[in-house]
């Protein structure tokens, strides 16, 4: 018979509340990050028609991703070298102070440097969240809580718009950075009582220029993305230079890492099958997934007249299926120890949902949009812990943190050419459309369509409004059906993952260096596939809690 660790802990040690409290503060580190990725997503049109900044809408959103982008891989190698215990908390303070600049940003400009603070913090709460967990739960245990880490992100991925368009129709889109505040000092009151931090016997070797030389590609990788085509032109000198510059520091970014002690992302990591499957289907899964979700709310609240609250309730749909499906494999990979067919099968349904939501036209009602991206997220809920899950057990503990934070980087390349590509061909099509169909005087009012907010179209006459509704409509639904075949490689790459066992106890060599005096998960199994026993033991002496 199954036992559950708070069953062990209960009857035996007493001393499961440490872990659910540690397992809260990463709850609570993660939601900041998830949640700051959708929030603004409803707030966005009230946001660039009060500063005036319709043609730098695409940075609010990527600029927040890029900066995490970079961030995550110095932060998993960092995390394995030193610990992860002040990494969290000087994450949450950086993110925290991001929130302040924002709440107080006068412009466009301050509000997307904001961006980029909080996104400096953000990449950490992402990736040091689910390391801590992969430090103290055994594999086959710890599909349930990273079923939960996904539910948190499927929850994340829906009430973010939904507080973004109550605060913006409330007290005001500033309190969206507000907001912020109160969750932040929570988990960091988790992450400075419950997580104890780890002895550093010797100086860590720390890979200055392979974040010199990753933070240059990623950002050469996203400007190409964002102005090719429409800012620039592919030909035009400035594009181009980009492309050369991105790919000369990929060239000495791998170089660098060929040869230096403590490499950010470690070569050897690719000398992994189920690392580059997993890695690859999740950097494709990400392009799909953001972008398609990243300028739903905005084109809900314009083309079907939905105040933001309302476009944030609208995409509850897509959470409550991700949220079933996350959570279910996760108490499923437990369980059964069974997890390939899961991101197979996600992936498929993926398919499926992109090419019904690239069917949807300005006529179609509201439900028939909802039940698509609720088979949207059926299909997400299925995907994407999973793969994380699939990485973290090719590798021993002690790269545990870098190989989830590689992987997460090229997933966050993926969410920043997704929320990048798909919004400068959007931003591009709508001002093509609006500049051919608007009137002349419609176009003055609304300052050639860069001041529109939602309040304002449908203030307009009626035959203005549906120019207006059906050039967004035009402009973002045929994206969808662009983004078909990456899910469909998506799918073709799960294929060829080999199931590996997952693993059952935490590694006794580095259980010491990894957990300190803590307490841990350990999960035994009888030969022949038989029941897993998971029982909470301590490692050392009494513990105020895992160590980081």
């Amino acid at each position: 018979m199954t036992r559950t660790g708070a069953d062990a802990a209960h009857k035996s040690t007493g001393k499961q509340p440490s872990l659910v409290l540690v397992f809260t503060a990463l709850v609570l580190a993660m939601l900041l990050s998830a949640l700051n990725q959708t929030i603004l997503g409803t707030a966005l049109p009230t946001i660039v028609g009060e500063l005036n900044g319709a043609n730098l809408m695409l940075w609010v959103i990527t600029a927040f991703i890029l900066a995490s982008t970079v961030m995550m891989p110095i932060y998993g190698k960092l995390g394995d070298l030193i610990g992860r215990k002040y990494l969290l908390v000087a994450a949450i303070l950086i993110f925290l102070a991001g929130s302040v600049v924002g709440a107080l940003s006068p412009d466009m400009t301050w509000l997307i440097i904001a961006r980029v603070i909080q996104g400096l913090g953000a990449g950490g709460l992402m990736i040091l969240s689910q390391a801590i967990i992969a430090d103290v739960v055994p594999a086959r245990e710890r599909g349930k809580y990273m079923g939960w880490m996904g539910g948190v992100f499927a929850f994340s991925s829906v009430v973010g718009p939904l507080i973004g368009g109550w605060l913006t129709e409330g007290p005001g889109w500033r309190w969206a950075f507000w907001f912020n505040i109160p969750v932040g000092v929570l988990a960091l009151l988790g992450a400075l009582f419950f997580l104890k931090p780890r002895a550093v016997t010797s100086r860590p070797r720390i890979d200055f220029w392979g974040m010199v030389f990753i933070a240059l590609a990623t950002t050469g990788l996203v400007l190409v993305s964002s102005w090719g085509g429409s800012t620039y032109a592919w030909s035009d000198p400035i594009i181009l230079g980009l492309i050369a510059g991105t790919v000369i520091a990929s060239v000495i970014f791998v170089m660098v890492e060929r040869r230096t002690a403590e490499p950010i992302i470690p070569m050897e990591l690719f000398h992994d099958r189920n690392f580059n499957l997993a890695t690859a289907s999740g950097l494709l899964t990400s392009v799909a997934m953001f972008g398609a979700i990243g300028y739903l709310p905005t084109y809900l609240q314009m083309a079907t007249g939905a105040s933001a609250t309302e476009a944030g309730m609208l995409m509850i749909p897509m959470m409550g299926a991700l949220l079933f499906t996350s959570v279910l494999s996760g108490s499923l990979v437990s369980k059964t120890g069974r997890y390939k067919w899961m991101p197979i099968t996600g992936s498929a349904i993926m398919v499926l949902a992109l090419f019904l939501m690239g069917t949807i036209t300005a006529d179609s009602p509201v439900w028939q949009l909802c039940v698509y991206i609720g088979i949207l997220g059926l299909g997400l809920g299925l995907n994407m812990q999973i793969l994380v899950l699939v990485v973290q057990n090719s590798f021993p503990l002690r790269q545990v943190g870098t190989a989830t934070a590689a992987n997460n980087y090229f997933r966050q390349i993926g969410a920043t050419l997704g929320s990048a590509v798909v919004g400068s061909l959007f931003a591009h099509r709508l001002t093509d459309l609006l500049g051919e169909r608007l009137p002349a005087d419609a176009a003055s009012a609304t300052g050639g369509g860069n001041s529109l907010t939602p309040k304002l179209v449908h203030e307009l006459p009626e035959a203005v409004q549906d120019i207006i509704i059906r050039s967004y409509n035009e402009a973002l639904i045929p994206l969808f059906l662009f983004m078909v075949p990456l899910a469909v490689v998506a799918t073709i790459l799960c294929l060829f993952i080999k199931e590996k066992a997952l693993a059952t106890r935490l590694e006794p060599e580095v259980m010491p260096e990894a957990i300190g005096e803590g307490n841990v998960l350990i999960s035994t199994e009888d030969e022949g596939n038989g029941p897993s026993t998971t029982e909470l033991r301590q490692v050392g002496h009494a513990s105020a809690g895992p160590k980081a």
